[in-house]
């Protein structure tokens, strides 16, 4: 008889990156509705996938990449290089930006959020607030609680609902540089645990031999002859050494598809370093602010 661990089984604990009103959190409402669980934010992505791997949380959900401005580092590099786990569903979500101030703001100076959402609004920060020092924090939900907290001239970019869980006023709204903003999430998790919906997407990282001319051509044609479709191709630094990397691959299709397995298991052949982060489903999230 297999022992269920007890805690998990009657509410799963869900890890995001918080505080509250952050763009993971609107993820975690919006896609966990109605299932019951305990959602506990972390103040960074380092520690929500470390919670994860520890067993301190059930599933952690995390960015990963977005439409303007790339990948997600600190989440490809952890995946990569500290941890062993695998992804469970990805979920995209259209990104609104908003302009938070105090309602007693008369000036701003000084700008706050997270990097990745001041590099999305680049264009209307230049335009708009040419002076204003742009400031990086954990989160944008970070962001707004510093500004609602009595930062003197300070205005912080976020969702509407950080605005009314902190008593912001929005100044401005969908300030993103382009209106098809999205950022993929994902749902890591440690064990073998099954998603309900079909798997659309297999994730992978290896490391090839760089110093063989067309190493990189013989692991992409391994998918390009069984005709898979790759969706995403990637590489970051091996921290082996200089010029060395490794290269994170999404494929269309499941694992379970005999054209999908016998690609990755000719490119896990071929590798120096390999790692299979799985098969999953992909759905849209609709924004909150919607």
């Amino acid at each position: 008889m297999t022992t269920a661990r007890p805690q998990e089984a009657a509410e799963p604990k869900v890890a995001y990156l918080g505080p509250r009103g952050t763009f993971s959190e609107e993820i975690a409402l919006g896609f966990y509705r109605e299932v019951e669980g305990s959602f506990t934010p972390y103040a960074t992505i380092d520690a929500v996938i470390r919670a994860v791997a520890s067993g301190e949380a059930a599933e952690g959900i995390v960015p990963v990449e977005n439409s303007l401005d790339g990948s997600v580092n600190i989440t490809l590099d952890t995946l990569a290089h500290e941890v062993d786990l695998r992804i469970f569903k990805e979920m995209v979500l259209p990104i609104r930006h908003n302009l938070l101030t105090r309602a007693d703001t008369k000036h701003i100076n000084v700008i706050l959020s997270h990097p990745q959402a001041l590099a999305q609004c680049r264009s209307y920060l230049r335009e708009n607030y040419p002076g204003a020092e742009l400031v990086a924090v954990e989160s944008t939900a970070a962001a707004a609680y510093q500004v609602a907290s009595g930062a003197k001239n300070h205005a912080a970019i976020g969702s509407l609902r950080a605005a009314g869980l902190y008593s912001l006023a929005v100044i401005a709204a969908d300030i993103q540089d382009n209106p098809h903003n999205s950022t993929r999430f994902i749902v890591l998790v440690r064990d073998g645990k099954i998603a309900s919906e079909a798997a659309r997407k297999t994730s992978l990282i290896c490391q090839i031999n760089g110093e063989k001319p067309g190493s990189l051509h013989d692991i992409l044609g391994e998918f390009a002859r069984r005709q898979v479709n790759l969706t995403k191709i990637e590489s970051r630094p091996a921290r082996t050494g200089l010029g060395q990397y490794i290269f994170f691959l999404d494929a269309e299709g499941s694992l379970e598809d005999g054209n999908v397995r016998a690609s990755v298991e000719a490119v896990r052949e071929k590798s120096l370093w390999f790692k299979s982060l799985g098969s999953y489903p992909v759905c849209m999230v609709k924004s909150q602010d919607e």
